[in-house]
């Protein structure tokens, strides 16, 4: 059983080796902080910790180290989550505010995210499986060359430039603009690639091979909707800390770079009762991760569905800091995106 001060002394022994790369010692204990006890009654304290697998040395006569277990610990126990500075929540307003599509958005809130931690930064797009077709738009730029854009009730704006072998004037694309979004608006994406697949058929034969045209790239634009996708930025920061990895950090990259691998971590990640999951170094070992730490909570777009955001680093990191800001931009996100 581990005593209120020995988890005390857990919490320091975590701040100080984050802050330092050092193993920390009972006499830097007692110096640095004000526990009132002798260094003697420190290393009883540190002794029963390493007899929980909570700490560790990493060698002879040195200090020591927090475990997996002991971040784990520490992160459970966590409660002192520093607030951001006005001056960071004024970053994250004035960056985030100034986007003006979901893509845009999402791509300056990882950016926002990875300088703010110093980790590599990851969100996922809504859901969208589960997106709905907001409005069908058809933009006429020549004779016979046009624009499909496709805008889901997540925000997700999708495009596509397509040639077409026949003059479209403008009564035509009116009227088909009218069709598409009486028939599909407001469906899901299945059931819209669906409906698509036998749109030529509700036009004349003279118009068949222009509809067939914007029937194909509009499912295009469904499909590509339904992939799952993340985006990511920061991966930089990953290898200014490569001292914390054991070998190599390549395998880490390439993990990364794997977004079904990210994504069925994300998957598998239960949020608890906050709403915030932590993953810890060998629980993330058979996705190649085993030397990180994930941080992730859920953001709202405005289809109200919850996708994840958060940051992927080594195990020594500021977990207070990168929490507390993983939420903020989290919070602020979700209402951005409701706004729409």
């Amino acid at each position: 059983m581990v005593s209120e001060r020995s988890l005390e002394v857990l919490r320091v022994i975590v701040q100080d080796y984050v802050a330092s790369r050092e193993p920390v010692g009972s006499k830097s204990i007692v110096d640095r902080h004000s526990f009132g006890v002798s260094a003697a009654t420190i290393r009883n304290d540190m002794a029963l910790l390493e007899e929980e697998d909570l700490i560790v040395a990493p060698h002879t006569s040195s200090g020591r180290i927090p475990t997996d277990k002991g971040y784990r610990v520490f992160v459970n126990q966590l409660a002192d989550l520093r607030p951001l500075s006005p001056a960071q929540r004024t970053a994250i307003e004035t960056f985030l505010g100034a986007s003006a599509d979901l893509d845009e958005v999402l791509g300056r809130t990882v950016r926002l995210l990875s300088q703010l931690t110093h980790q590599v930064a990851l969100v996922q797009y809504p859901s969208l499986n589960r997106s709905r077709i907001r409005h069908i738009e058809l933009v006429r730029l020549a004779a016979n060359r046009m624009m499909t854009v496709l805008i889901t009730d997540t925000g997700r704006v999708e495009q596509r430039l397509i040639d077409i072998s026949t003059d479209v004037d403008e009564a035509f694309l009116g009227q088909l603009r009218s069709k598409l979004n009486s028939s599909i608006g407001g469906l899901g994406l299945a059931e819209a690639a669906e409906k698509l697949a036998h749109l030529p058929e509700q036009f004349p034969v003279a118009n068949t091979a222009a509809v067939e045209r914007v029937a194909a790239a509009l499912i295009e634009q469904v499909l590509a909707n339904r992939q799952e996708k993340l985006l990511m930025a920061g991966t930089a920061n990953l290898v200014r800390t490569e001292e914390d990895f054991t070998g190599s950090i390549y395998p880490v990259l390439e993990a990364i770079e794997e977004q079904v691998t990210l994504l069925r971590l994300f998957g598998e990640m239960e949020p608890e009762q906050n709403g915030f999951s932590v993953s810890i170094g060998k629980e993330n070992a058979s996705f190649g991760l085993g030397e990180t730490s994930v941080l992730t909570t859920g953001y709202a777009s405005s289809g109200n569905e919850l996708s994840r955001l958060g940051v992927l680093g080594p195990t020594r990191m500021d977990y207070s800091n990168n929490i507390a800001a993983v939420r903020a931009v989290a919070r602020y996100l979700s209402r951005l995106l409701g706004e729409d």
